[in-house]
């Protein structure tokens, strides 16, 4: 469960690059945004949400050979309707080491970093979530990394 204030925020899954123990990880998180205040200021709506990750990661080298083949998905869950909210391959995005090379100085993350490196359009346009769910499928390995969360909405007092 996280915490946001008012009624306009919601979800949206990325995949996220860690650098721990001197190795590179990859695994998922939603880069949860107050999308009313995210009208008039980007940045701030992003700080004012928690950023939800899963709690595994799998080795970036596993994955690099076939890194076109992963899969992000998410979900909106209202009581017991669970609709797909995000669907696409990994590859929409911009590659890792790109990413990397552009936005940090010598193209690698300092080590116990972790970056969200991008999102995909939502299904039906995007909404305020209530409860979350979003995954990164590795279709070559036969795996998944899957992680949800609930919003506890916070009155605006002022």
């Amino acid at each position: 469960m996280i915490e946001a204030i008012g009624e306009t925020s919601g979800g949206e899954v990325e995949f996220v690059l860690l650098r721990h123990n001197g190795k590179m990880w990859v695994g998922t998180g939603s880069d949860h945004t107050d999308r009313e205040v995210e009208a008039y200021g980007v940045t701030v709506s992003k700080q004012m949400c928690e950023k939800p990750i899963s709690p595994i990661f799998w080795a970036y080298n596993d994955v690099a050979p076939h890194w076109d083949r992963l899969m992000l998905r998410s979900y909106v869950l209202n009581g017991k309707d669970r609709t797909l909210y995000q669907e696409g391959p990994i590859s929409k995005m911009m590659d890792p080491m790109a990413l990397l090379a552009r936005y940090v100085e010598g193209g690698e993350l300092p080590e116990n970093t972790l970056m969200f490196c991008g999102t995909l359009a939502a299904i039906g346009g995007i909404r305020a979530t209530d409860e979350f769910e979003f995954e990164i499928e590795d279709p070559v390995l036969g795996r998944k990394i899957t992680h949800s969360y609930r919003v506890e909405k916070l009155p605006i007092l002022g």
